[in-house]
Order: C-alpha cells, then structure tokens, then sequence
C-alpha cells in the first residue's frame, strides 16, 4: 500500500502535536480526520479557545471532531465511518480500547521520553527536574495500560544543564513530527519489530512523570543549589516556578521564577534568606549555596531580569523566600 492510500486519523491538542500532523500532511499522507479536546474557556472574558491542532485542521481543511466523551456512540460511529486503517496520538488523553483497537494496523502513540522511563503526564518537564542529562521521544503501539505498549522506535537527545523545558519540548517536538513518519513508513514496509517494554527495563529505578499542578511548582528551599536551579528550569517557561517573598512590615508577594544560576559556597544563613545590592543580582540562601535570580515576574506585570525588576522595585532587608 502507498501512503497516499493509508487511511489515517491523527488525534492530538497541544502544539507539541502540531509538527507531527504538519509533517504528515506536508509529507503527502492521507489524513482523513483529526481529532482533538473540545474547545476551552480562556481569558478574562472566558471565550472558547481552539486547541492549536484545531487551528492546523481548520487552515488546512481537515475533518474535525471534538468529542467530550470517547465512549459516545455517535462519536464511535463517526470514528467508524473514517475507516482508518491507522490511528496516530500525540499529546492528547487516554484512549479506550474501543477506539485505539478499531484501525487494522493499529494505534501508534509518539510520547516525550525513552520509554519506559517517564511514563505519564509531564515527562519533559520531569526529566529536567530531576537533572536527567539525556531524554528523547518514543514511538509505541497502544494497550491498556498507560504507555506500556510494544516500543516501535526511539531517538536519544541529550539535555544541556543550560536547557530549560521549552527548549527541550522544541527540540523533541521537531524530532517527533519526522518519527511520527518514518514510524508510519515502517509499518506500511512491514519491518516494524516493536519490543516489549518489559525487555527494555534496566537496573534503573522507573521514573514516574505525573501530571503537574500548581502546588507542584512551588519551589523548595531546603533543597540542595542543584536541585532547585534544576527545578526552575524543568518549569520554565511553562507552568513555572513560584515561591512566596517575605519582607517584614509588607504583604507577602508570590514571585514567578524563570530563571536562575548555581552558585555553591559556604554560608552560615538560614534557608531561604534572601541577599541583594538593590541594583544587580538578587540570591537566596539553600542548603549548599545560592541560587541567584536572574528572571522572574511579579504579580500583574511582565516577566523581567533581575536588574530591571530592582530599578523599579525595593527590596527591603531582611527578607525570606518561602
């Protein structure tokens, strides 16, 4: 079969899932419909927002549907009448066995990290979090279990300790959309050989990649320099780090934290005290040094280095981050 004969259906929402539809249909597949989240609320003015693969389908006139419940019927049946011979998820939800079992070759899902490791929610994000200096995406067919399926392909990329989330998320959403093709070349060829992922595990502990919420995101200061120059980075742009500033006789003010630097020394501070010229450079005491501040965002106003927030904002001493 040719690939412009292959029926497939492209499921996905955010836009790490739009590079792989585009190379899809830019590289001449067949996609007969996409599918995606249901419009949102956004705003002050809480109108309905389209997802961004929405948006991809729209311009480029592409069956849509949005359904709120998988397991509808008249969803099922509109799902049917596609007649996919392929089924392709990026970054949308969990399927049921109902949907990802209907297409004859199956359901493939690309997810953002080397499978097994990182199963779930948020696995760009962990992966920084936890200092990981080596990531990479994974394409695997869909069973019942949440990405446990047979592994089709995976690409190793390596994770700078300069890298925030966003540029790892670019850098994986690219590579993905090109797996996401070669993934379906292969099983048109016949040589896909997917792998359990049981035979993949190593001595290795599983790093598990939940969903990540607000209370997630506040940082800890009891941890070591390392630890939370990682855990800036593994939020940043997106959700983002926050912590909460304490200056005496003032109101407490919540401070996003984008980014930062390591600076280990010896100190005899308590954790979470916060040191400043007022001009240049704003650093909070941890366990094992410093982290230094070198972006951040105040409530209501723009995200801004450290030296332009001190022009126009006084510092007070003492103050604490908690």
């Amino acid at each position: 079969m040719k690939k412009e004969d292959l029926r497939i259906v492209y499921m996905g929402t955010p836009d790490f899932a739009v590079e792989s539809l585009r190379c899809l249909v830019e590289g001449g597949y067949n996609v007969v419909g996409v599918i995606t989240m249901p419009d949102k609320p956004a705003g002050r003015g809480h109108k309905l927002q389209y997802s961004p693969v929405k948006q991809y389908a729209l311009e480029h006139q592409l069956p849509l549907l949005q359904p709120e419940k998988l397991k509808d019927e008249d969803f099922l049946g509109q799902l049917r009448a596609w007649h996919a011979d392929l089924q392709i998820v990026v970054a949308f939800r969990m399927l049921p066995e109902v949907v990802w079992a209907m297409p004859r070759l199956g359901t493939f899902n690309l997810h953002a990290s080397l499978l097994p490791q990182y199963r779930g929610a948020a696995p760009i994000n962990w992966a920084v979090i936890n200092g990981e200096t080596e990531t990479g995406i994974t394409t695997f067919f869909l069973k019942h279990e949440i990405d446990t399926g047979e592994v089709i392909q995976q690409v190793r990329v390596p994770i700078a300790d300069t890298d925030d989330v966003g540029m790892v998320h670019d850098r994986l959403m690219l590579l993905g959309g090109r797996l996401v093709t070669e993934t379906v070349d292969a099983i048109l060829d016949g040589t896909v050989k997917p792998i359990p992922q049981e035979q993949m595990q190593t001595d290795a502990p599983l790093r598990p990649a939940p969903k990540i919420f607000k209370e997630t995101c506040r940082i800890d200061w009891s941890r070591p320099v390392k630890q939370v120059y990682d855990f800036i980075r593994g939020l940043s742009p997106h959700p983002t780090a926050w912590t909460e500033l304490h200056q005496e006789g003032q109101e407490t003010v919540v401070l996003k934290v984008y980014e930062a630097e390591k600076l280990p020394q010896m100190h005899n501070l308590p954790v979470g005290t916060v040191q400043t010229d007022g001009k240049t450079y704003l650093r909070v005491a941890v366990s094992d040094g410093f982290v230094g501040i070198r972006s951040l965002q105040l409530p209501g106003k723009k995200r801004l280095r450290v030296d332009e927030l001190l022009r126009g904002y006084h510092l007070s001493e003492p103050a604490v981050m908690i």
